[in-house]
């Protein structure tokens, strides 16, 4: 077998036995809190280009995603998943691709498409195949047992491209969308791919101005427009860390002419704790074609 990028977060984030893993994602799913139990199809319409969902542990921010994840396996589960994530830890290049090999979490391991990361990153210098900004990094990692959970109910597989962002204005915003644009429409794959923009919203804030700054980045996501995003969160002093994926998916989504945004659901940490009043905010949402 070749490399494995073996999990970080796991124990920490989400739990790392296996049987308990997949009862506590179910739970997550489960009513009342959650959107209910998925039942996922393959061949379904995918209309669904893309995804926002939060990276905080699952106790906290796992039923906000739950949401995301309900639609997808609604709408027909894809081959390729695209993760975006932002940079933690600052080690890597200003945009890191990685490279070939797996991802293992508890639920098993799961292949890169090399082939899709060969072709991602010769459209810019910004973007390099690199592992380092990945290895220790949590946005990324944390999706990939809700997917798993989703494609073992089918017996079905996943290829992943892993992507973070260190750089995350609107040029390497562009560089990274067009990129992934001219990837996806030179392959003919916008109907069998699925991109994740992976991203908590504010950040320790009481929760009502979280809720009142989230506003203004929210509104720029559901007018799918990745210029006011960028420019909202430097307005308004929006501590958003994935605001570049999130910009990103909206630029390919534009460009793909997919642009019908849904928010599905936001909250905060406080929802778990009952502590309001420094909080982290998370948010999930839907980004499919036009009606």
């Amino acid at each position: 077998m070749s490399k494995v990028r073996r999990a970080a977060v796991s124990g920490y984030f989400y739990p790392s036995d296996k049987r308990y893993l997949l009862r506590y994602i179910e739970e997550l799913f489960d009513k009342p809190r959650g959107p209910g139990i998925p039942s996922p199809k393959w061949n379904g319409d995918r209309n669904i280009v893309g995804i926002v969902v939060p990276h905080a542990g699952y106790m906290y921010s796992g039923w906000i995603a739950s949401y995301a994840y309900y639609e997808v396996s609604n709408d027909g589960l894809p081959e390729n998943v695209i993760l975006i994530g932002p940079n933690h830890t600052g080690y890597g290049t200003a945009i890191s691709v990685y490279p070939d090999g797996y991802w293992e979490t508890p639920l098993g391991i799961v292949k890169v498409d090399d082939s899709i990361v060969n072709d991602i990153t010769k459209y810019s210098e910004l973007i390099s195949p690199d592992e380092s900004a990945h290895l220790n990094e949590h946005s990324l990692e944390v999706q990939i047992p809700f997917l798993q959970y989703l494609y073992m109910k089918l017996g079905k597989e996943f290829k992943i491209v892993p992507i973070t962002m260190m750089l995350q204005n609107i040029e390497s915003v562009k560089a990274l969308g067009e990129a992934l644009y001219n990837t996806i429409k030179g392959r003919n794959i916008s109907n069998n791919t699925l991109i994740i923009a992976s991203s908590d919203f504010t950040h320790y804030e009481p929760a009502d101005s979280a809720r009142k700054k989230d506003g203004y980045a929210i509104k720029a996501i559901l007018e799918c427009d990745p210029n006011r995003l960028i420019e909202s969160i430097y307005l308004h002093n929006i501590s958003m860390c994935g605001y570049g994926p999130v910009a990103t998916l909206l630029y390919v989504a534009k460009k793909l002419g997919y642009c019908n945004v849904r928010l599905l659901k936001y909250g905060n940490s406080g929802d778990t704790t009952g502590d309001y009043s420094n909080v982290v905010a998370y948010a999930s949402f839907k980004i499919s074609k036009p009606d």
